[in-house]
């Protein structure tokens, strides 16, 4: 199973491309789901109104099984296509790109539209700052009072970021970590008695 993946730390923005008059600028945005993407897609169409084409494509998920590459009316292929192979190309996922053109009066080609596409996804990506992110998981743990110290210092042991901590007669903790923990996690929680926990997600 895998528990990490690749993709960009922060968005990247403006990086412009010239050729034959037209301007290609570029953009690349982290994105978690589809809601973080039709944001970041709307708010280019409001800076960017005169644009003739906002062209883009993205993968979302761990393996990128969520993804899609728009034309936005250049020929088809020629720039939604080259825009996501690039994304292939660097094995990024969690990541949308737009590149967005103003027409310059002189028509390129579909051959010289793919290379220009592709130029300028590559040199957007190149501003980007890539990451490998661990996946991770949330857990909901119920406890005595009186075994707070156990639960902490186990979460300790996986560097799991709390939450949330109801302290009652009953406990209750919320916690992060990562994924690739959870059987550990679940297999030393389960030897404490009194202790219940579920998975979150």
């Amino acid at each position: 199973m895998q528990y990490n993946y690749t993709t960009i730390k922060s968005e990247v923005r403006d990086i412009l491309l010239k050729e034959k008059g037209s301007k290609f600028i570029g953009f690349a945005f982290p994105v978690n789901n589809e809601k973080e993407l039709k944001t970041a897609l709307e708010n280019l169409k409001e800076e960017h109104p005169k644009a003739t084409h906002h062209c883009y494509a993205f993968r979302i998920g761990i393996n990128g099984e969520n993804y899609r590459a728009n034309d936005d009316g250049e020929p088809s292929g020629s720039a939604g296509l080259p825009i996501y192979n690039q994304l292939l190309a660097h094995n990024l996922t969690n990541v949308l790109v737009v590149i967005i053109r103003y027409y310059g009066g002189t028509k390129l080609g579909v051959s010289g539209l793919v290379k220009t596409y592709k130029e300028s996804t590559k040199y957007t990506l190149e501003h980007a700052e890539i990451i490998t992110k661990e996946l991770e998981t949330e857990l909901e743990i119920h406890f005595k009072f009186s075994q707070q110290n156990i639960i902490f210092s186990l979460l300790n042991k996986f560097d799991a970021k709390v939450l949330n901590f109801d302290a009652q007669e009953d406990c209750m903790i919320t916690a992060r970590f990562n994924l690739s923990e959870k059987e550990k996690i679940s297999e030393l929680l389960s030897e404490i008695q009194y202790v219940t926990f579920n998975f979150l997600d």
